[in-house]
């Protein structure tokens, strides 16, 4: 378990006989928290984690991270001077050490913690799909191995380093998502996390805006496979069906495995059915073996997500029967629920966030639903140079798809005009302009009869339609 004297060694280098403190918990959130655990004050664009050390101890932590003196308040361990530790005796607890930086210190610790363990470490990143692929890895994996994740989505700076002093010495694998939003950003993931296996899901146009264009996004997401020790130990597992990964293929020391729709890739699928709410039906193909598969996870397009999961079970030595199991266990559709209204109409709420590609996923979803097909989407944001085209091919899709679009917002306006553009009639595209008017809107018109994706950036709040809608049993 990790120790206060783990803690005071990774910070200076000192491990002192008196530190034998145990932790059982990292937090950045005095509000979670417990009895044994770590509280690492933060400052933050609204609120300073230093004003909530006391509230941390109230709830039973033992430890603080600080950057600003609060001596004055709770007894503190000042580790910017040189310091004596082993000299020291035993501290008073709750204790407060204070750093020149609390967040780097957070990043310092779980660098050296990550080291002190003998686990496997599973990274992924992506620009769609990392949360429920992480899921779904986790899922198979722990068919045989103790294995720990990132919870929700704790993908970056922060997260990842909290996420691994959740480690402990029982832990044979860890599943971590890596965020990407500028470049060096997952390059200084993998350096603290060290992963063995990479999987990259695809290069899409999110964080455009950020990153300025896909081969940036390329670039950055790259970094993953380029941290990958060498065969035979590093395995990166890409998708074949994305050019952009496809390539990183020659941009790493490690063994790759290929996964996708190309009877060229290692492992592949075909005959995908879409079974609406039900699930998805495929084949699965790899070597000489074949296996006709029926998965819970709603959607066409997640046949990549188990793809994926498959991929790092085999790589990882597992059989069939467990990974068959893993991919069964039905509990990592994250994003998108089913609920109903008053009047009967099913709701597809996947307002989580939104991009051109996991926008045109849900619309494929929709189409393999019976009913009147409505569509309400909101901007996409964050897309950059990709704006006006990533609204354009929604457009295109969406005039495939539905009997009705609704978008709301400036960017949706560019929705709209490309579905009439590809035929849909302007009897049925409205286009509005906030939430409320959604919210009238479909409160007096939907039935029964009506299937309803709602889709948008988290920022336009569109779970604000769900919300007002849905019968909360």
């Amino acid at each position: 378990m990790l120790t206060l004297g783990h803690v005071l060694q990774a910070l200076t280098g000192a491990y002192p006989e008196w530190a034998s403190l145990v932790i059982n918990e990292a937090c950045i959130d005095s509000r979670q928290a417990v009895p044994g655990s770590m509280f690492i004050a933060l400052p933050g664009e609204r609120v300073d984690g230093h004003d909530f050390v006391s509230k941390a101890f109230e709830r039973g932590a033992n430890l603080a991270i600080i950057h600003k003196d609060l001596s004055a308040e709770f007894p503190v361990l000042d580790l910017r001077a040189e310091t004596d530790i082993q000299s020291l005796s035993a501290r008073e607890k709750p204790l407060c050490l204070l750093v020149e930086d609390s967040l780097k210190a957070l990043q310092k610790i779980a660098h050296y913690w990550r080291r002190k363990l003998n686990v496997r470490v599973i990274g992924i990143t992506g620009s769609v799909g990392k949360s429920t692929t992480k899921e779904l890895i986790a899922e198979v994996l722990e068919q045989r191995y103790r294995t720990l994740k990132n919870p929700g989505s704790l993908n970056n700076e922060i997260g990842l380093p909290l996420t691994i002093l959740g480690l402990s010495q029982d832990h044979q694998v860890a599943v971590l998502e890596m965020g990407f939003y500028v470049p060096g950003e997952i390059a200084f993931l993998c350096d603290i996390a060290l992963p063995h296996v990479g999987v990259v899901t695809n290069i899409g146009t999110v964080h455009a805006e950020r990153a300025g264009s896909q081969e940036a996004i390329a670039r950055g997401k790259a970094e993953l496979v380029q941290a990958l020790p060498p065969v035979p130990e590093g395995v990166a597992v890409l998708n074949y069906d994305d050019h952009w990964v496809r390539e990183m293929s020659r941009q790493t020391r490690a063994r790759s495995f290929f996964y996708g729709l190309h009877w060229r890739a290692d492992l592949w699928a075909d005959d995908v059915e879409g079974l609406g709410l039900e699930g998805i039906r495929f084949r699965l193909h790899y070597r000489n073996e074949t296996l006709h598969l029926r998965v819970p996870l709603i959607g066409r397009h997640s046949v990549h997500t188990v793809l994926r999961a498959a991929a790092v079970g085999l790589v990882e030595g597992l059989t069939w029967q467990e990974i068959v199991n893993g991919l069964r266990s039905g509990r990592s559709q994250l994003r998108l629920v089913a609920v109903r209204t008053k009047n009967g109409a099913l709701l597809l709420d996947d307002t989580y966030n939104a991009s051109p590609e996991s926008t045109i996923a849900a619309l494929n979803l929709l189409e393999d639903l019976e009913g009147h097909r409505i569509a309400v989407l909101g901007d996409m944001l964050e897309l950059g140079p990709y704006e006006w085209r990533g609204h354009e091919m929604v457009g295109v899709r969406a005039a495939e798809v539905v009997d009705e679009l609704i978008t709301v917002g400036e960017r949706g306006r560019m929705i709209a005009a490309a579905a009439h553009r590809a035929g849909l009639k302007g009897t049925a595209i409205v286009e509005l302009e906030n939430i409320e008017q959604v919210v009238a809107l479909l409160s007096e018109r939907l039935t029964e009869r009506d299937v309803v994706l709602i889709k948008g950036s988290r920022g336009m709040q569109m779970d604000r339609i769900v919300s007002a809608l849905e019968v909360v049993s």
